[in-house]
């Protein structure tokens, strides 16, 4: 009826004749005047709720863009630009719990990325760091923090719980630091990074005596902790030990299922299932989501897929991290920057000065020498994001009140915009002292740690076989990937280190880490595919050698044009010509070559 009417309605109006319009047809008009005006409504909400992920999506661009021409971390625009539009300021940006879930998100995914890196074996190869220096830096900072909060009258409790928060380092602030330079590799950064993940275990601990505490310290509330502790360590390993298990025995089948699909946009979705996942398993038992996504990782760190993961995981990685730092910012008061300047500045001067003396002297204790345990103190001489979370617990807030709350937290974020600063000017003064001192520097600092293997073979057809041969006769690590499923499966099979994926999207190359390779071998690729990338990996992967094998000299001159090593295969078997420019390149003795490919000849005979 009311589409008749509405018709009716609709004839009367423009019509020139008086029509009829009676009682039912206005009031056929209020309700249909009622559903526009609703729908405009639903219509400007719809809008207005894509406003924070436009404003986070200009902010996000504007500071990557301003910063690196100002010369500083992208973090310092993040912060500066969530202080302009937090409530405190423009009021454009407001905390909520789904904002305060997606800057969490940001921490959660850096984890599930850190323990990508980070296997069993890596963890048996960091030992000294892990259990030696990470123990004795996190003592030496947490007293002097704790003597601190003492001395200035707070109780035993809220000054453990906070002197253990700032003895934390920021993983957040550093990983992003090594990457740009180029330090994930050399002691420095295995080792910082190596402290960091065991501080962030330790912050789940504090984490938990932070929720647990309640003001009052009478034994039956130090028994609760205790047994809260107990508890918490008892779960942590017991986490560890199913995401072994789980990563071996359930991840394996179900990522060998899935890659024969030949989806790329699956792995995207079990890349966020994963992490997400796990992070909720981990919440559900009582510690943190930050713990289940480091886990998380792990259990793909041991799998083939682990890069082709990466790959899929690390947009969400930047984006939500920018979003943690934004929501930062949000929260500070720019009044308080103003009014409590020179307090903000004297706490920060203290967390950077204690934290590098600190760190300092702990790498001394276990080996280190003066200008490597300088870089290290240095760089690890900021807060920690676990700061805002545990400070901002309702029991911990209300012992320091708003105003100390406000300034620790603009202090530490200070810390963090500053570490690039403070890792730099780390960096020239031990260069200085090594250049004015002639104390011998350990080999353990001298030589870069090889974590990476130096060639990349990419295609394991006869070609690929016989290059990956080549290098393990000669004792030089490689990483083979494939994207034929039955090609990688049966590589895998005849023990070849062969991991899932294709190269030639751009993502997987930069999550491998190709700027650190010396060398691509080109076995099994499309020609036309590798002339249209060929520019765009020259000039971001400018110091990596390629290798490709051709068939005749119009080829070989196609490729050489386009910066490629193109060898021709000859009469030998196939592959051996592209072996034997390998092989010279990684300054192989050429009688060593000859040998091995007069055995490889033999054999095939």
């Amino acid at each position: 009826m009311d589409r008749a009417l509405l018709v009716r309605w609709t004839g009367h109006f423009w019509s020139d004749g008086p029509g009829t319009f009676g009682p039912m047809d206005r009031a056929l008009l209020v309700r249909w005047t009622g559903r526009l005006i609703a729908l405009h409504c639903l219509a400007m909400e719809e809008a207005e709720a894509l406003i924070p992920a436009i404003l986070l999506l200009a902010i996000g661009i504007s500071s990557i863009v301003l910063m690196r021409r100002l010369g500083l971390s992208p973090i310092v625009g993040y912060m500066l630009g969530g202080m302009v539009i937090g409530g405190h300021a423009l009021g454009w940006f407001h905390e909520s719990s789904t904002v305060h879930l997606l800057a969490e998100l940001g921490v959660v995914f850096l984890l599930f990325d850190i323990g990508l890196h980070f296997s069993v074996q890596h963890i048996w190869d960091a030992r000294r760091d892990i259990f030696g220096l990470g123990p004795i830096q996190i003592t030496l900072c947490s007293l002097a923090f704790i003597a601190i909060a003492l001395s200035l009258g707070y109780s035993f409790e809220i000054s453990m719980i906070v002197g253990g928060s700032l003895a934390l380092s920021s993983t957040a602030v550093v990983s992003p630091t090594l990457q740009q330079r180029q330090q994930n590799n050399c002691p420095v950064g295995r080792t910082a990074t190596a402290v960091l993940i065991l501080q962030d275990i330790l912050a789940i601990f504090l984490l938990v005596l932070a929720s647990s505490y309640g003001g009052n310290a009478s034994d039956s509330v130090e028994q609760s902790l205790t047994m809260t502790i107990f508890m918490a360590a008892f779960k942590g390993l017991l986490a560890f030990g199913c995401s072994l298990l789980l990563g071996r025995y359930v991840l394996r089948p179900l990522f060998a299922v899935i890659s024969r699909t030949k989806n790329e946009e699956i792995f995207t979705a079990i890349a966020l299932l994963i992490v997400l996942a796990m992070a909720a398993a981990s919440g559900w038992l009582g510690l943190s989501l930050t713990l289940g996504a480091f886990l998380g990782g792990m259990m793909l760190s041991e799998t083939p897929f682990r890069h082709l993961i990466r790959t899929e995981a690390k947009p969400f990685r930047d984006l939500l991290l920018a979003f943690f730092f934004i929501a930062i910012g949000a929260s500070l008061d720019w009044r308080i920057l103003l009014s409590h300047g020179w307090q903000i500045i004297a706490f920060a001067s203290v967390v950077i000065t204690i934290k590098a003396v600190a760190i300092s002297l702990s790498a001394r204790i276990v080996g280190w020498s003066v200008p490597g345990s300088m870089q290290l103190g240095f760089l690890l001489a900021q807060g920690s994001e676990f700061v805002f979370v545990i400070v901002s617990m309702p029991s911990i807030r209300s012992a320091f009140g708003e105003e100390t709350v406000s300034v620790v937290f603009i202090g530490v974020a200070l810390s963090l915009a500053l570490t690039p600063t403070v890792a730099e000017l780390g960096n020239r003064l031990a260069r200085e002292i090594r250049k004015r001192s002639s104390v011998l520097i350990p080999k353990s600092e001298s030589i870069p740690i090889e974590t990476v293997a130096p060639v990349i073979v990419y295609g394991m057809d006869e070609v690929g076989r016989t290059v990956a041969d080549a290098l393990e006769a000669h004792q030089i690590r490689y990483e083979a990937v494939e994207r034929d499923y039955d090609r990688f499966t049966a590589a895998s099979v005849d023990g070849y280190q062969v991991v899932f994926g294709d190269l030639s999207d751009l993502r997987l190359a930069q999550s491998m880490a190709m700027d650190q390779r010396r060398s691509l071998v080109l076995a099994n690729v499309r020609h036309d595919r590798v002339t249209d990338l060929m520019p765009i990996v020259n000039e971001r992967f400018p110091s990596l050698t390629k290798f490709i094998s051709t068939k005749n000299q119009d080829q070989t001159s196609h490729f050489e044009k386009l910066g490629i090593r193109a060898v021709a295969e000859q009469d030998e078997s196939v592959g051996i010509s592209l072996a034997r420019q390998l092989l010279r390149s990684h300054d192989i003795d050429e009688a060593q070559i000859e040998s091995w490919i007069q055995r490889r000849l033999e054999h095939e005979e």
